[in-house]
């Protein structure tokens, strides 16, 4: 078994599931590596077993292809196909083709303990998080972010209040809503910013797509089963709470994006689930040297990066919900386990997959356009509201930064006001800083892709036991 090419997996969601079912079926042994302690990613994440949860599938829509990459998992494992590692936080990936080496911390206090994988080639599914952007009172105790609210919701069954508002932008506002109504959380309001009239100028790719369009339909009916009062074309306007959050101020926006003075309404509620979109997990990429297309890694028709044997699918390579995840997966595993063969790949192996990656890229591109945060909402961060939290920084110092101190890029306003600099290293903060200091986001250029112990650091050079 050794003996056969071996490919490592960096992360379990579906993605990297289905990159790891499709390497694993044309021999490749397959290293399936994952910070969490079950497969899944945030899409498929479970409730933790001692919560003894009877109907999980309840949370979740997609079940089906859920037990079914579940169980080839489970049945790749068994065969001694694939090596599931979980609790494993990938800080590094070193190495060029054939010769890999992966760099992981263990559990979830990722402690001194380390772990190494080395392998011929590398699978990047990292997936994506969440853009925040910030505003008055966002950094009260009971202003989450939408993708916080559901996982808290799908790994924990768990909500972190009883009246809540779902704002922001994009297509996770809806699950998110829905799913706190359906958990008996009281959904005051959904707030989304975009327009709808912009969605009848991309009727060409909505069409394409009848199932997301259904999807979308369903979503709709339930929030109006649940009575969920939809202000669209509105966004947050500030959040109002001493100890925590009590309230919020939500305005409607004119056609360039700017509130509409005289038009703000306050809706008292003890959650504010808030999200404007997602940005992909690039920083094992960057580290790597694959080249990025704006925030995306470039792959190109197999999933392969400009770098000799790392292939990437899902989120990293451009946001686009589960399903087109798992036509990418799908496609870089078999190309991945053809090539690591010593074989030219077959596209009919991926044919349907590859239809599905280019209608749901189309797709995605239209929605884009349309679930964009609104134009001005830099004018609503007032001087004195933090925008870096781990540094403690306001919108006023980035803004003197930049008026005053000269500071013409993100770099220079990170040397000068420390935005950027704390525990997230300006992963949250990141686009925030861009737009109020109008400068354009560049990579974060990170040595590592997460904080990691002297300890491990030390001891990483030396060599390995026998």
């Amino acid at each position: 078994m050794t003996e056969r090419p071996h490919l490592a997996a960096i992360g379990a969601g579906p993605a990297g599931l289905a990159a790891t079912m499709a390497a694993a079926s044309s021999g490749v042994r397959v290293t399936l590596i994952d910070s969490a302690p079950q497969a899944g990613g945030q899409f498929y994440r479970q409730p933790a077993a001692e919560l003894r949860a009877r109907r999980p599938q309840a949370l979740h829509h997609q079940w089906g292809t859920w037990e079914r990459l579940r169980d080839a998992l489970a049945e790749g494992m068994e065969a001694g196909q694939v090596t599931h590692l979980t609790d494993h936080h990938v800080w590094l990936v070193e190495g060029q083709s054939g010769h890999f080496t992966v760099h992981a911390l263990l559990g979830p206090e990722q402690e001194e303990a380390a772990a190494v994988v080395h392998a011929d080639a590398v699978l990047l599914a990292t997936g994506g998080y969440e853009k925040v952007l910030p505003f008055p009172g966002w950094t009260l105790p009971g202003v989450i972010t939408a993708g916080g609210a559901q996982a808290m919701l799908k790994g924990t069954l768990a909500v972190s209040g009883h009246t809540a508002v779902v704002a922001g932008t994009g297509p996770l506002l809806l699950p998110v809503a829905t799913g706190l109504a359906a958990a008996g959380v009281k959904v005051a309001a959904l707030v989304e910013s975009a327009q709808p009239m912009d969605f009848v100028r991309r009727t060409r790719a909505l069409a394409a797509q009848p199932g997301k369009v259904g999807e979308g339909a369903r979503y709709a009916a339930q929030l109006l089963r649940h009575r969920v009062r939809t202000l669209v074309h509105h966004t947050v306007v500030e959040a109002h709470g001493t100890e925590r959050l009590e309230a919020v101020t939500v305005a409607a926006l004119d056609r360039a994006g700017r509130v509409r003075r005289g038009t703000e309404r306050r809706i008292p509620c003890d959650t504010l689930a808030v999200g404007h979109g997602m940005l992909p997990h690039t920083d094992l990429a960057e580290t790597l040297g694959c080249r990025l297309d704006g925030p995306n890694v470039h792959v190109d028709a197999e999933q392969r990066t400009d770098v000799p044997g790392v292939w990437a699918a899902g989120e990293t390579t451009g946001i686009g919900g589960a399903a087109l995840a798992l036509a990418e997966g799908h496609i870089a595993g078999y190309s991945a386990a053809a090539r690591l063969n010593g074989a030219e790949p077959d596209p009919r192996a991926w044919a349907a997959a590859a239809k599905s990656r280019s209608s749901l890229r189309e797709f995605f591109a239209a929605l884009d356009t349309v679930y964009a945060p609104p134009a001005h909402w830099a004018e609503q961060v007032t001087d004195d509201t933090v925008v870096c939290r781990c540094e403690e920084v306001t919108g006023g110092a980035i803004r003197e930064a930049v008026t005053d101190l000269g500071a013409g890029d993100l770099r220079t306003v990170k040397l000068l006001t420390r935005a950027g600099m704390g525990w997230c290293q300006g992963r949250v903060c990141g686009p925030a800083v861009a737009g109020l200091a109008g400068c354009a986001q560049a990579p974060g250029r990170r040595p590592f892709a997460r904080p990691v112990p002297l300890g491990v650091l030390a001891r990483a050079g030396e060599p390995e036991a026998e």
